[in-house]
């Protein structure tokens, strides 16, 4: 019995060996997109990115996530100590991910420690009118949904506020120059809610994302004012654009813009950078939509016949 665990043992170390050997070829041999062995020694890490934006929901919503046992008269204490834990771990963070793409550009990383700094300090100066704006994407939930019980509720427990708050955190952080740890954020409320926006969208106030699950915002899109968006829809790009070569052209507007005081139902697809939903108009649900709309407009989709038949009631056998 012994023997034949050893000669287990030993063919498991065997197996191991080779798969590691395999592996490690592969290292040279495939694109170095798929590690991170020559570019940089270091990466910024998910789960501390992910710890300073639950921070930083606890600083925007004191009472609501984090210490329940805040009032006016220790809120102040608790929210500096915080902010003094989100500056420290955000400046190491947002160093990493600049030091980063320094060194993947091959460019002089002297400067990052002082840049990241900068952008830190200028993030925390954008908290005070992000939770304004949250303030009013609250209200605009409240009486967008007669669901809704209390603003309470909706902080808690709305996932299309989760990933509103998210993305206005990540938006100034894309915005201020950092945004592999804006895109770190974003997908982690992508995960957490179904909801994927994209940090560098722009987004006016009082939004409201109503049940949530499968929307998407893409990167370039804009968005008006007081918009309403319902589960499933997407704001996405017709066509890549590419150069000569073939290769990707980034930056270029290739997502929609939605005006003012627009309503967009559920199922409905909008998309290409130069097709805008005129102020006040209503998507229908389950639409297609790859052309600007005037103002006031409804967009509906013809709906497919429909055929109804009753069932024929069923014979007993005999017996």
């Amino acid at each position: 019995m012994r023997a034949r665990r050893r000669a287990t043992a030993a063919s498991g170390r065997g197996a191991i060996t080779r798969a590691a050997a395999a592996l490690i070829r592969t290292y040279g041999d495939t694109d170095p997109a798929a590690h991170n062995l020559e570019v940089a020694r270091r990466l910024p890490s998910p789960r501390r990115t992910v710890a300073v934006l639950q921070k930083l929901i606890e600083v925007l919503y004191p009472g609501i996530y984090g210490n329940p046992h805040l009032t006016r008269g220790n809120v102040d204490l608790h929210i500096g100590a915080l902010l003094d834990d989100i500056a420290a771990e955000l400046v190491e963070q947002a160093m990493v991910a600049l030091h980063w793409n320094c060194r993947r550009k091959g460019t002089d990383c002297a400067k990052c420690a002082a840049a990241a700094r900068r952008a830190v300090d200028r993030f925390l100066g954008t908290l005070a009118p992000v939770r304004r704006l949250l303030a009013l994407d609250i209200r605009a939930a409240y009486e967008g949904d007669p669901a809704a019980r209390s603003f309470q509720e909706i902080m808690l427990a709305y996932p299309g506020l989760q990933a509103v708050t998210t993305y206005r955190l990540a938006h100034e952080l894309n915005r201020l120059g950092v945004p592999l740890l804006a895109r770190i954020m974003t997908e982690y409320a992508h995960r957490e809610t179904g909801i994927d926006i994209h940090p560098g969208a722009k987004i006016g106030k009082s939004f409201f994302i109503d049940h949530g699950t499968g929307v998407v915002i893409g990167e370039t899109s804009i968005i008006g004012r007081n918009v309403k968006i319902y589960q499933g829809v997407t704001l996405g790009a017709l066509s890549i654009p590419r150069d000569e070569r073939g290769n990707v052209i980034r930056g270029k507007k290739r997502h929609p813009t939605i005006e003012d005081d627009v309503v967009i139902y559920a199922g409905a697809t909008i998309l290409g950078g130069d097709t805008v939903i005129g102020k006040g108009s209503v998507v229908g649900g389950n639409t297609w939509v790859i052309h600007s709309v005037p103002p006031r407009s409804r967009v509906i989709s013809t709906p497919q016949e429909q055929k109804i038949e009753r069932k024929r009631a069923q014979r007993r056998p005999l017996r």
